[in-house]
């Protein structure tokens, strides 16, 4: 007794019948990327928010910043002169 191996192709062509696995295949990949892209799309968001945040407030602490080094540069002067003295 022989066997003949034949794909799954061949036997659709052959019997005309298309089975339903692949479809249901591709519905579940495609579920599954669009969700990643969903949570990929939701990180980058997230990601934003907190540049926009970050950007917004080094625009606040800059003049804060510049008075900081401006007292302690004072602070510095006037001691390096009484050291001198």
């Amino acid at each position: 007794m022989t066997v003949e191996l034949i794909t799954t192709r061949d036997y659709e062509a052959r019997t005309g019948y298309r089975t339903l696995a692949p479809a249901k295949l591709n519905e579940i990949k495609v579920e599954e990327t669009s969700e990643m892209l969903l949570y990929e799309e939701l990180s980058r968001a997230r990601i934003r928010d907190l540049e926009e945040g970050v950007r917004a407030q080094r625009a606040r602490s800059g003049p804060r910043a510049a008075r900081r080094w401006t007292k302690v540069a004072r602070w510095a002067t006037r001691r390096a002169e009484r050291l001198q003295a």
